[in-house]
């Protein structure tokens, strides 16, 4: 079952990802079935979603954003006007996943010239966000745990963070987030 939420979007950059994820699949001449078969998020949710009637979740985001073969930061970036080269704290972007919490705030914007960008992410408490497959396969990342514990799996490799821990790996299968009952995690993530 996708995760949508279900009453309106309450934000402006709900409307852009709206608009952006529609012109994005109509730039590849894609019907929204060709979408949904590539994606799937059913026809409906994609429609649901186009028209701005529900967020989107992180998990229906990272399907949509790997069927397009570009990261959930670069979509933000496409939402964005150009980025500049210093990005202050209230111009990045914060965006919350309806359905769980989890917060991600696009520190460094990806630009066109620039290879990296610099995520920050804070899970609630007994959160798991899982994904089937990478935006981009081979996407080095380095995960530095900022504070709680995070339980990061890596197709079928499970390591286990606390504050401090740096994890560096490319993105290749499936992979997931979790954190336990007691702790939430705040980390950075860089992506190369």
């Amino acid at each position: 079952m996708e995760n949508t939420h279900a009453s309106p979007p309450e934000t402006d950059l709900d409307s852009q990802i709206a608009q952006r994820l529609r012109q994005l699949r109509l730039d590849k001449g894609w019907s929204l079935d060709d979408l949904a078969k590539r994606s799937g998020v059913s026809r409906a949710t994609l429609s649901r979603l186009e028209n701005a009637d529900v967020s989107a979740t992180a998990q229906v985001l990272a399907r949509l954003t790997t069927a397009h073969g570009i990261t959930l930061s670069r979509l933000m970036q496409m939402v964005e006007d150009e980025a500049p080269a210093r990005v202050p704290l209230a111009a990045q972007v914060l965006w919350t996943d309806p359905d769980t919490g989890y917060r991600r705030r696009i520190v460094s914007p990806p630009a066109r010239s620039l290879a990296g960008e610099v995520l920050e992410s804070t899970l609630p408490p007994a959160t798991r966000i899982a994904y089937d497959a990478p935006p981009r396969p081979g996407l080095e990342h380095h995960l530095v745990m900022l504070e709680g514990t995070l339980s990061v799996t890596l197709g079928n490799v499970r390591h286990d963070l606390s504050a401090g821990d740096c994890l560096r790996f490319r993105l290749t299968g499936s992979n997931s987030y979790e954190t336990p009952g007691e702790s939430g995690a705040r980390y950075l993530l860089f992506l190369v």
